[in-house]
């Protein structure tokens, strides 16, 4: 994997932003606005019911679907956008993340290339995040590593995925 810590690749990312051409821009539909409670999955079925709110809007990209057979997930970072909300944005980056030793990528997209403080802030939250997604897997009896692995660009989480088909009808395991 081509992923790297946030610490390692900081200034060589923000001139590479800065540098390379806009990508192409994404569907994102939102599954949990930014500063709700509620954790829904893909399939719009309440995942979890969390004790803080989620600092981003976060939902999936249903044209895709990720390596834990899922639809791939996605952040859209901005003000609050409403649940069902369909955005086409570009994903700026992805977060690799284990979720019971599953690869679950996490687009990150926004109008504009988030800069150093925001990369930082979303990594900080994944950190925080699988060690809260694995505690609820232990609780749920559900074995398998957490873990944010790290920043990517949005091209190899993109390419790690598949394109969906008419026969997909939802995620192999429940999570």
């Amino acid at each position: 994997m081509t992923c790297k810590t946030f610490a390692q690749a900081n200034d060589r990312q923000e001139s590479h932003y800065k540098a390379r051409s806009e990508p192409p821009p994404v569907e994102v539909v939102i599954e949990v606005p930014q500063g709700s409670f509620l954790k829904r999955g893909s399939t719009g079925k309440v995942d979890f019911i969390s004790p803080l709110p989620c600092p981003f809007n976060y939902g999936s990209v249903p044209g895709y679907i990720g390596l834990d057979g899922d639809l791939l997930d996605a952040v859209v970072l901005g003000p609050r956008l409403p649940l069902g909300t369909k955005i086409r944005v570009r994903p700026w980056g992805a977060v690799v993340m284990r979720d019971r030793g599953l690869t679950d990528d996490k687009l990150i997209c926004a109008e504009h290339s988030p800069d150093a403080a925001q990369r930082r802030k979303v990594l900080r939250f994944f950190h925080f995040y699988a060690r809260c997604k694995g505690l609820l897997n232990i609780w749920r009896g559900r074995p398998g590593r957490n873990a944010c692995e790290g920043w990517c660009e949005a091209s190899d989480a993109l390419a790690r995925a598949r394109p969906r088909n008419g026969s997909w009808r939802g995620p192999p395991l429940e999570f």
